[in-house]
């Protein structure tokens, strides 16, 4: 579930109604109370209807796959650890690289890497669709959050430019915000349509219907625009970040084997190395990719932690639901996605009720109470056994889960962007959807660990191969509790100040 916050420049602060979405991005400084300017370009409209649909793409593309992987498992034959890796091979590129596609769309023009970013992902689910073996739709899947990250960021700044103020920025951004919150839940409902009644491979090759209307529409309707200034890119950072994070996933995947192995030690090592390299290189480039005085700000720092424990949540553990209603309770994967779609609803339901109490609570009561409210329906689901019913065992857990995240991004994106210059406005924004997909794909990495375990040791005792399965994904869900209860410690030791300090707008 999860879920791409780009480089648009100057994008001031947010409003206090989050996206849920790993491409969830900064919207607009407060507008005046006029109208855009007469003059403006008459095609607008028609290029919020194609940017919107690049945004149901890139979202709706965390979560279509999980509803199909226990089909594409049973074709491809692909093990465990190669399963996890065709979700998180999408969330580390694209976390990995946001910031940099951000830049390059600025500065090499924000049309021209929209439509190479549209392409090239539409090619990508092509060569997904199509996969023979696991290494292919591993690959493509690689490839897509290669493109997406180029893509999400070029859509934002073009929303950014076509609307530039007024009341219409305002709808503008109320319909991208709209489409972000839905993906993910049209992901999961699309998702299980096309695997019970045609194929997982559509699950990819759909997409190249929405490139298709995206590249014909917005080849006539989006005007191009740079950034000013000079174009200089951080490529060394984006190599040492996404290489440190790929080495430390990696790392943990071979920990199933053996922590004290060769090879394991290697990549960890290897991976924490890269990260150093990353953040010296950051303190010394003359246009970082992160801008560390980001992370200084104690609050702004315990955000983002609390964002990658929402990314490992709405990622990785979602994709064990979507193998326990299929593989343990027998829905098919139409019903799996009505099923798990219960969780996006009560999200969607919580955030206007407790958008109106934020001035009220105050930012940091309801980063605590998210999270933790979030934990008690994980740990709720962690209780599931292999004859256990789904009204019981899976539903009031997910409604739980569902109303915590709710609560907790309504003051996230506020947090993310408090006291940030405008100038690193854009990072600041990025940086926060970074640390979901990044989050989403080291999740993955802890929770297979800890599936395999419980596997292990059920299989030891003499379980049956349901109540193995479900051992597995019960181990998971604690593991996720265990992951949104840091969390909450998280924001009540960083989110400190009063409610004016972290909520100026509301002053």
């Amino acid at each position: 579930m999860t879920h791409s916050t780009l480089s648009a420049p100057d994008t001031g602060s947010v409003p206090t109604v989050p996206q849920r979405s790993p491409a969830t991005l900064a919207a607009p400084a407060a507008a005046p109370e006029h109208e855009t300017a007469r003059g403006a370009d008459p095609r607008r409209w028609w290029a919020l209807a194609v940017i919107a649909l690049t945004q149901l793409v890139v979202v709706l593309d965390g979560t279509i796959v999980n509803i199909a992987l226990p089909q594409a498992q049973l074709e491809l034959g692909m093990s465990d650890a190669q399963r996890g890796w065709v979700v998180t091979a999408y969330a580390l590129v694209f976390g990995a690289l946001l910031l940099l596609g951000g830049r390059i769309a600025d500065f090499w023009g924000r049309k021209r890497a929209f439509m190479l970013g549209m392409v090239g992902f539409g090619a990508a689910s092509l060569y997904g669709g199509l996969a023979q073996n696991t290494v292919d739709l591993i690959i493509a899947r690689g490839l897509q959050g290669l493109f997406a990250a180029l893509l999400a960021p070029a859509a934002l700044a073009l929303l950014t430019v076509t609307f530039p103020s007024g009341r219409e920025r305002n709808t503008a951004f109320a319909v991208y915000g709209a489409v972000a919150g839905s993906g993910a839940a049209v992901g999961l409902l699309l998702g299980g349509f096309l695997t019970e009644f045609t194929s997982w491979r559509w699950c990819l090759l759909v997409n190249l219907v929405f490139v298709a209307v995206a590249v014909l529409v917005g080849s006539f309707v989006l005007s191009e625009s740079r950034a000013p200034g000079r174009a200089r890119f951080d490529v060394w950072g984006a190599v040492t970040v996404t290489g440190g994070f790929g080495f430390v996933v990696y790392g943990l995947t071979l920990a199933e084997s053996g922590w004290l192995r060769v090879d394991t030690i290697g990549c960890l090592v290897g991976g924490v190395a890269l990260l150093v390299a990353f953040v010296w290189i950051e303190s010394h480039v003359a246009e970082p990719l992160l801008p560390l005085r980001i992370l200084r700000n104690r609050v702004r720092a315990g955000a983002f932690l609390v964002q990658a424990a929402l990314g490992a949540l709405l990622i990785g553990s979602t994709m064990y639901l979507a193998f326990h209603l299929q593989l343990v309770l027998g829905f098919a994967p139409l019903v799996a996605g009505f099923a798990s779609v219960v969780m996006t609803a009560a999200t969607l339901v919580v955030v206007p009720l407790f958008t109106r109490l934020l001035p009220v609570w105050g930012p940091r009561a309801m980063l605590v109470a998210g999270p933790l409210g979030a934990a008690c329906g994980m740990f709720w689901l962690s209780f599931i056994t292999a004859d256990g019913s789904y009204a019981v065992q899976v539903l009031p857990g997910l409604l739980l889960v569902g109303a915590g995240v709710g609560i907790t991004f309504v003051p996230l994106q506020n947090l993310a962007l408090v006291g940030v210059a405008p100038a690193d406005a854009g990072a600041a924004s990025a940086t926060v959807n970074a640390a979901m997909q990044l989050g989403g794909s080291i999740g993955l990495s802890a929770f297979a660990l800890a599936a395999t375990g419980a596997a292990q040791t059920a299989t030891a005792a003499g379980a049956s191969p349901a109540e193995v399965l479900a051992s597995s994904y019960g181990a998971v869900f604690f593991t996720a509790a265990i992951v949104l209860v840091l969390g909450a410690i998280v924001a009540f030791v960083c989110v400190r100040g009063s409610k004016e300090e972290l909520l100026p707008s509301h002053a």
